[in-house]
This record gives C-alpha cells, sequence and structure tokens, in this order.
C-alpha cells in the first residue's frame, strides 16, 4: 500500500514494491478476507428492479471454490483459457476468482461485442471453457463458423443444449479446494486489446499485475480505503478499466464493489444509484462523465455521498474537471495507463498533485518518460511519445502468439504507448492524443483533446470529438463532430457560432474549419471515442 503523506517527495521516497515471488489473485481478493471475516460484505449485486443480492466474502470464496473443482473436474488444466462473456454480477467476479485459484486464465469478454469479435477472441486464445448467459448463447447460435471445442460450457441462466447450468453445476461441487500454487509471474489474465491497425491482440498478464495497480488505484481514490468506503463503476468489468481499476483491487482491500448493469447508461439513474447505496467512489470514463454533465445540479436532486472520482480511458480535460469541483464538489483524479501496462500516471487531490490540462504525474513506482523515436528521454516541454520503464508489476507478460508484435512494443526497455505527450518542469504529463489521432495543420501538431475539451464548453454542445481532414494548402484541417445537447437543432448559424467560439478560446489554427452534427460517436465498449471511424468519413 501507499505510505499516507500529505507531502508528494515523502511519499515517493517512502514507497517500495513488495510483491511476493508466490501469489495469486483470487486468494488475495477473496479468500484472505473469507479467513479473516467470512461474514464480511464483498459485492452488492443489483439487479433492474433495484433487488439487492448481499454477496460475502465467505460466500464468494464457497462459490469459487465449487466452481474451480468443477473445473479440475472438466479437465481444464494449468494455463488454459477460459472466457467470461456476462454482464457486471456476482458470476463475473465467482468465475474469475475461481479461474486465478485454479491456475488458468481468465478471458474476460464484452457483452457489447458482435458475434465476429466474440469468435476471433475465442478462437484465437484457443478457449477451452466459457461462462455465459443466454443472450451470449443466443450470439453463438447465429455464428456460421463453429465454435472451439470447449471442456466445459456454462450458462447462468440455465441449461441450454450443451451449456449446463452454472448454479446447478456448482452445487454439485466441493466447497473446499486448494489453491494452486502459482508464481506472480504465471499467467493469470489476458485482455485483448481494441488495437488501432490489425487484428486485436491478447495482452497476457501475470497474478503481479494486481500488486502492480495498486498504487495508482489508491493514489486517485485519495489514499484508498477508507472507513465506510463502497466502490462502483459503469465500466464493463471486462474491461481492463472496470476490471482492474474498480473490482479487483477494491476486493483485494476487502471494501465492498456495487455490481449493476445497465443496458445503456443513464445519467439518472446512475446517480439514483450512488444515492440508495451510499456509494463513496466511483470509477467513470470521461463520456460518462460527459453525460453525468448534463444533470443540472445534481446535488440539489440526488442526496449524494461520494469520497473519490477516479477516471481514464482517454483525457479529461479541464472543463469536466471544473464541472466536477463545482456541481460535485469534488476533484476528478485522472489515471492513465493501457490494457498492456495499465494505471502507471495518476493525480491525487489530497497531495494537490492536480494540474488542469494534465493527467497528472507517474504513480511512485513506475518510470514513466517522454521519449524520442530513438528511445532517448525528451527534455521537459518537448513532444513525444509516452513510455514506461521495465521492469514493472504492472507491465504485461507479452501478446498471446505474437512475439514479434511483443518485441516491436519496446524500444530497449521503453515499453511504448502509441501516444503523444509531453512532460513539464514539474513532472506533470499532458496527453495530446494517439499518435494517428494528432492532426497535422499548417505545419502545427494539434491534438485533439484541447480542442473538444473547448468545445464542450459551448452550451449547445453535448458530445464531441475532433479529427484531421485532408487539406491541399494545410495538409489537414480540424473537422469536429458534434452531438447537441437536448432543445438544440443543427443550422448554419450554430455552426457559425461554435466555430467562432473555439476560435477566440483557443487559436487560429485550432477551431474547426468544419462541423457536423452527428447523432452519436462510435465509441469502443470502454467508452473511448473511435476517431478513426471518424477520419474514414472525411
Amino acid at each position: 500500500m501507499l505510505p499516507f503523506s500529505r507531502d508528494e517527495a515523502s511519499l515517493r521516497a517512502a514507497f517500495r514494491w513488495d510483491v511476493p515471488e508466490r501469489y495469486n489473485m483470487g486468494v488475495a481478493v477473496c479468500d484472505v478476507w473469507a479467513a479473516r471475516e467470512p461474514e464480511r460484505l464483498a459485492l452488492l449485486d443489483v439487479d433492474a428492479a433495484g433487488e439487492v443480492d448481499r454477496v460475502t466474502f465467505g460466500a464468494l470464496r464457497k462459490r469459487s471454490n465449487q466452481l474451480a473443482n468443477l473445473l479440475v473436474k472438466s479437465g481444464i488444466t494449468r494455463g488454459e483459457r477460459i472466457a467470461i462473456l456476462l454482464p457486471q454480477s456476482r458470476e463475473v467476479a465467482e468465475s474469475h476468482i475461481a479461474i486465478y485459484k485454479a491456475g488458468a486464465v481468465a478471458l474476460p469478454l464484452a457483452v457489447l461485442f458482435g458475434i465476429d469479435a466474440l469468435l476471433y477472441r475465442l478462437h484465437d486464445a484457443g478457449v477451452t471453457g466459457l461462462i455465459t448467459n443466454a443472450a451470449g448463447l443466443q450470439k453463438f447460435k447465429s455464428a456460421t463458423e463453429p465454435l472451439p471445442e470447449f471442456k466445459l460450457l456454462l450458462s447462468v441462466d440455465g441449461d441450454d443444449g450443451d451449456a449446463k447450468n452454472f448454479h446447478f453445476a456448482l452445487a454439485s461441487q466441493f466447497e473446499e479446494f486448494t489453491p494452486v500454487d502459482t508464481l506472480a509471474d504465471d499467467p493469470a489474465l489476458m485482455i485483448y486489446t481494441s488495437g488501432t491497425t490489425g487484428q486485436p491482440k491478447g495482452a497476457l498478464h501475470g497474478h503481479r499485475v494486481l500488486p502492480g495497480h495498486l498504487p495508482g488505484f489508491e493514489l486517485v481514490h485519495e489514499f484508498f480505503p477508507h472507513e465506510g468506503d463502497l466502490l462502483w463503476t459503469p465500466a464493463d468489468w471486462a474491461w481492463a478499466g472496470g476490471l482492474l481499476n474498480g473490482l479487483l483491487p477494491s476486493l483485494a482491500h476487502g471494501v465492498p464493489v456495487v455490481a449493476r448493469k445497465f443496458e445503456k447508461f443513464n445519467p439518472n439513474e446512475a446517480y439514483r444509484l450512488m444515492q440508495d447505496f451510499k456509494i463513496r467512489n466511483i470509477f467513470v470514463p470521461p463520456t460518462a462523465l460527459r453525460m453525468l454533465r448534463t444533470i443540472k445540479n445534481p446535488r440539489a436532486k440526488y442526496d449524494l455521498h461520494l469520497r473519490s472520482i477516479a477516471s481514464a480511458g482517454e483525457a479529461l480535460g479541464a472543463e469536466t474537471l471544473l464541472w466536477a469541483q463545482e456541481e460535485l464538489g469534488l476533484t476528478i483524479n485522472e489515471a492513465y495507463g493501457q490494457t498492456e501496462c495499465n494505471l502507471v500516471i495518476g493525480s491525487c487531490n489530497a497531495l494537490s498533485m492536480v494540474k488542469p490540462g494534465f493527467i497528472g504525474k507517474a504513480v511512485p513506482g513506475h518510470r514513466v518518460a517522454i521519449i524520442q523515436a530513438d528511445g532517448t528521454e525528451c527534455a521537459r516541454g518537448e513532444v513525444g511519445q509516452i513510455a514506461i520503464a521495465r521492469p514493472d508489476p504492472v507491465m504485461f507478460l507479452g501478446y498471446w502468439n505474437r512475439d514479434e508484435a511483443s518485441h516491436e512494443k519496446f524500444i530497449g526497455d521503453w515499453m511504448t504507448t502509441g501516444d503523444q505527450g509531453v512532460m513539464d518542469e514539474e513532472g506533470y504529463i499532458k496527453f495530446i492524443g494517439r499518435d494517428d489521432d494528432v492532426i497535422t495543420s499548417s505545419s502545427y501538431r494539434i491534438g485533439p483533446v484541447e480542442i473538444e475539451d473547448c468545445l464542450l464548453k459551448h452550451k449547445a454542445v453535448a458530445l464531441a470529438a475532433a479529427v484531421g481532414k485532408p487539406d491541399v494548402l494545410r495538409t489537414e484541417i480540424v473537422k469536429a463532430f458534434l452531438v447537441l445537447r437536448a432543445g438544440y437543432e443543427p443550422s448554419t448559424a450554430l455552426k457559425k457560432d461554435i466555430t467562432q467560439f473555439v476560435k477566440e478560446r483557443l487559436s487560429a489554427h485550432e477551431y474547426p474549419r468544419e462541423i457536423e452534427f452527428v447523432e452519436s460517436l462510435p465509441m469502443t465498449t470502454t467508452g473511448k471515442i473511435i476517431r478513426r471511424e471518424l477520419r474514414a468519413r472525411v
């Protein structure tokens, strides 16, 4: 854990990694607490009607042990990949814990994936087991290519042909299980990257990925845990953000997590959930935060008990930061990382380690730099690529069956991110954009984030994305795709007003020379804007 300190320099000087040689994530997030306090609350599983299933660490240990026994009995051996295709629920937590304790590798899959995306990942990973629901099974029935030959296929919604009833199958298994004695470096988790080019790649992580996340998690949640903390995230637990910035670190600290799957994110329902369960800690992607912004005076409408707000996935922007301070009375702490090496940069209001427009500083224990193409470090204030030094506990083991891609991810001992950034004299890092998102106009290199942040300040704009459009004279011009707030209609006059608004607040080379009003923006399952799809439209 981070040593508590109100002084950043003292905290950094005192921090030391303590990752055991032998470590198992399933034991760390469940069995340790079940042995101490079996009745301690672990999960609040909330359904659409508001009914709550309260799950203790003791119950979590029992059910995960039963599932681990079933995995072994089904012939699943150490290192085999088991896919989980479920929305937030107690079964997701039980499945992850069981897979880790059995020495297998968990492969979380987003419920929003279509059949082609699912089949690609299942086949590429060589999956031998799948835990899903009726909706997931229905997707697979539409497949035109064969499924992998599963040793075990379970459905939480009951028997369905070859799928066994998850709950009935567990009920017949022993409640005791001896976890596999795993090394911290043994494979435990694989999450596919969305990727900007080519097919997604499976980023394979060892059990050490969890302790590697804890310092950053504690930092962005204001020295987590505090007495009475309760965490919720709308992020899918299949995403590194939802799983490793939310569920697993919270359970590792013995702090309960609220599970609530929204079919579609609704800001009023989100606030109501926070109110009804007295949620204290939230991890919310920037897109969802911008949707929360559409509710005026939330503290007047809802009785909120929030203590910490963290966000990651894309740069937040100064406007959203200011909104939270004014409307929620809290500073949003940003986190930065990638599926391959997550939560290595962060901000922390308790340390006064927040700077508007910057994503934060390197989290204690991680070495982060801005580098040039040859791997040398940039001067302060010089734009380059954000990179993380190895070894690092949170860093991936490599890409699944992609040795060449794994090698290409590094320049010497620097793991590259493909993100452009700049570090100031104090060590704060500003995110400029993905290598392929940066706009080159009249010899200027323009990051989309600053433009989007300015656009969001306009009273008519709900969501914004900025991309470069090829231009003979300027190389590229800035084009903005905008989703309007309720009550505003697209018009030429509105375009001119928004254009002038940005021009006056940024500069003559950064304002959008073209604006297109759209009903929605293309998003990844993690809530990031897919700018390459927008670039393809220009």
